[in-house]
């Protein structure tokens, strides 16, 4: 099997680093970037290294959702045969499970001893959201009964790379849940998952043939597309709502729009297999530009 973008393999430390996704880590700083700036001015004695620390809990997770995932799929067999997308370690045969599971570990670990640090500073309640996180990370399709093959991986990345990732880091900082955070954790939690949907949606033959029923699979391409639109449209929304209510500059999210609006543009068309992957950067795109904005936004106007 080879990636579809490259007849050339990677080998080495690019090996790892191409295993890890690094286009998937957006998903893990706009989260962070965005509960930081939730903050900015709620404190006077804000102790900012939280955030860093914040950030590298997030990306760590993203990395060992990634590893664990390459890992699980692996040794199921799901990645097997001709693939269109990312290059998978395991189903390429470039990487052995055993390695790419210490990955997983390994990137956990990072976020443990992080996460750790956070909870010996605000609580004790931080690990357990650490550990439901990691949980969720390896369970996603790993285990018996992985719930990415029933159609539940948008619920886990709206939940952990939007909800708790963002009003996680705003908790880390200021000590209290927010309720601007939790509104503007929507909308990087719908970024974050319109990725996702974008990817099943690309993947619905190999994953029916693979018996993988993602939301994408149960839907269908049709209801897939429509969902998609309708989470661009919701995030935007949900900023602009939050721009209204908190008189914060939120609305500057609609920055990433023209790359939304490409990508939804697309996707109506009836974008599929490798015509996808463009579509996965403008989304990917959308959601950098975006949140990145909607954290400068807030920041300014804290």
């Amino acid at each position: 099997m080879t990636d579809s973008n490259t007849h050339t393999q990677p080998s080495g430390v690019r090996l790892w680093i191409a295993g890890a996704r690094p286009r998937t880590l957006p998903a893990a700083v706009v989260p962070v970037a965005v509960g930081a700036a939730v903050a900015v001015g709620q404190s006077p004695d804000t102790a900012w290294w939280r955030a860093g620390a914040a950030l590298v809990v997030s990306l760590a997770l993203q990395i060992g959702v990634n590893y664990a995932n390459d890992y699980s799929d692996g040794v199921r067999g799901t990645d097997g045969g001709e693939r269109v997308g990312p290059l998978r370690l395991v189903g390429s045969g470039l990487a052995g499970p055993t390695a790419v599971k210490r990955a997983a570990m390994i990137a956990f670990g990072v976020a443990a001893v992080a996460g750790a640090v956070l909870a010996l500073v605000v609580g004790p309640e931080l690990l357990v959201v650490g550990v439901l996180s990691m949980l969720a990370g390896w369970t996603y399709t790993g285990g018996p009964r992985p719930y990415g093959y029933l159609g539940l991986g948008e619920v886990f990345v709206f939940v952990f790379f939007g909800v708790v990732a963002t009003v996680g880091t705003t908790y880390v900082l200021i000590e209290r849940i927010d309720g601007l955070s939790v509104l503007v954790s929507v909308s990087v939690g719908l970024w974050a998952t319109a990725l996702l949907v974008v990817n099943n949606l690309r993947d619905i033959p190999g994953d029916t043939g693979a018996g993988k029923r993602t939301l994408a699979v149960r839907l269908g391409a049709r209801n897939t597309r429509i969902v998609f639109v309708l989470m661009q449209y919701a995030a935007f929304g949900t900023a602009i709502v939050a721009n209204w209510t908190s008189g914060r500059a939120t609305a500057a999210a609609i920055l990433g729009m023209p790359f939304a609006i490409s990508a939804m543009r697309s996707v109506e068309r009836g974008a599929e297999g490798p015509d996808l992957i463009p579509v996965l950067g403008a989304t990917g795109r959308a959601q950098l530009v975006s949140g990145l904005a909607m954290a400068i936004g807030l920041g300014l106007t804290g």
